[in-house]
């Protein structure tokens, strides 16, 4: 009788641990999808950010370069 009682046991345990598998692959998969949507929205805003950049280089490059005279008589000296 005894030995059915810890088979019992041990089905019970087997059971729970079974359970707890199930729980913990649907949290992964649950995390998994959490973390493939961040990547791709990191993706997303790095391709932005490097085409912003690209636009800011391009407008930049159209500014008309300034002679010494000019930046001089801009720039306040300290007192």
């Amino acid at each position: 009788m005894a030995a059915m009682s810890r088979i019992d046991d041990l089905t019970e345990r087997v059971e729970r641990l079974l359970l707890r598998h199930e729980e913990l692959q649907r949290t992964h998969d649950l995390l998994q999808q959490q973390l493939d949507v961040t990547t791709h929205e990191r993706d997303s805003l790095k391709a932005r950010l490097a085409a912003a950049r690209a636009r800011i280089d391009a407008l930049i490059d159209k500014l008309p370069a300034s002679s010494p005279a000019d930046a001089s008589s801009t720039h306040t000296p300290d007192a």
